[in-house]
């Protein structure tokens, strides 16, 4: 018995991560308000059923592909602030481009967030949502972003607007980078603002 329902929740498990592979799909070539859970389903190759015996609707299933996303992201830059540790990074130039390597610039992933977030502003229960989620974001990396600017000599006073600045330069500059890809300026461009934003919102000492 125990056999039996550890194989329904491995199969469950590979049915909702289908399923989300194929949304963020769908959602890129479509944008978000023109999707349908029928082609979400067509996508992953799956009925309605299956479909509803794992998400409610559709803003559901992109909060749930929004935690994934999450999650690996904060995963990969805690993994860059760790590298930083252990090569001695000691100045903030330098722990800016780390930061910024381990979080890509991603065409399909901004386009998908970007008209959900449209979507969000339109619907106050949703928008909270979406709040409390970038606030729970910025919560779990700017605790290392800030040991590691204590290591170089530096101190946040307000780690909470120091997260909101970096997500506001973070979102603004992926926008003029994904614009012109081929253009290096725009990528040293984002860098400096980063770099500058650190600063502002750091002392020494």
């Amino acid at each position: 018995m125990v056999a039996a329902q550890r194989r329904v929740t491995k199969r469950r498990e590979q049915t909702r991560q289908r399923l989300l592979d194929a949304a963020l799909v769908v959602f890129a070539a479509e944008g978000f308000g023109r999707s349908t859970i029928e082609q979400v389903c067509d996508r992953a190759g799956y009925t309605r059923g299956a479909f509803y015996s794992n998400f409610a609707s559709l803003e559901e299933l992109f909060l749930a592909m929004w935690e994934r996303h999450s999650r690996r992201m904060v995963a990969e830059v805690e993994a860059a602030l760790d590298a930083a540790r252990t090569a001695g990074v000691d100045d903030v130039r330098t722990a800016v481009e780390l930061l910024l390597d381990a979080v890509p610039l991603d065409d399909e992933w901004y386009r998908v967030t970007a008209e959900f977030s449209a979507h969000a502003l339109r619907n106050p229960a949703l928008r909270r949502v979406v709040v409390a989620r970038e606030e729970a974001i910025a919560a779990a990396i700017v605790p290392g972003i800030e040991a590691l600017l204590n290591r170089i000599g530096r101190r946040v006073p307000d780690p909470v607007a120091l997260g909101q600045a970096l997500v506001a330069v973070h979102d603004g500059t992926t926008v003029q980078c994904l614009m012109d890809p081929g253009d290096p300026a725009a990528h040293r461009r984002r860098v400096d603002l980063v770099e500058h934003v650190v600063l502002a919102y750091s002392v020494e000492g």
